[in-house]
């Protein structure tokens, strides 16, 4: 869950790399970055239908290469709760920079489009650090999440 007040900057989108809305993006290389990160891969028809049924997604893109390098997916329920789910960076140096990207932009478009709404997310360990950045608190007042696999 997110705190109300994050002191954290835009990070900066390093020269090279463009950030995307919700542009079609082959399942096939979400899935790949999810496999990359040691996260679970979803079956391609369900993935496209969850793309199709989510609000908005980040994707990270390496311009020369056209590499995915970060994704998240973001729901809502329009008034009370917003989620980030799948979110991945390209592992390596970069991977919480990647992170960071993502996430700051997924908060500003929810803080702008979908007011009041608190935001959750289901995260690898690996983005506890740029999440908590970004004014994200594990499990505020005990709070335990579930959630379901695609």
């Amino acid at each position: 869950m997110l705190g109300l007040n994050s002191p954290n900057k835009y990070p900066h989108i390093p020269e090279g790399f463009v950030l995307l809305r919700s542009e079609l993006i082959a399942v096939r290389k979400i899935n790949k970055l999810l496999s990359r990160c040691n996260q679970d891969a979803h079956q391609p028809r369900k993935l496209e239908l969850a793309l199709k049924n989510s609000d908005f997604y980040l994707t990270l893109l390496e311009k020369t290469s056209d590499n995915l390098v970060g994704f998240v997916r973001v729901t809502s329920d329009k008034g009370l709760n917003a989620n980030l789910w799948d979110l991945v960076a390209e592992p390596g140096d970069q991977q919480e920079k990647y992170i960071s990207i993502v996430v700051f932009k997924a908060i500003e478009i929810i803080r702008r489009e979908l007011p009041g709404c608190s935001i959750s997310v289901a995260a690898p360990l690996i983005s506890l650090k740029a999440l908590e950045a970004n004014g994200f608190l594990l499990d505020p007042n005990g709070i335990k999440t579930m959630g379901v696999r695609l």
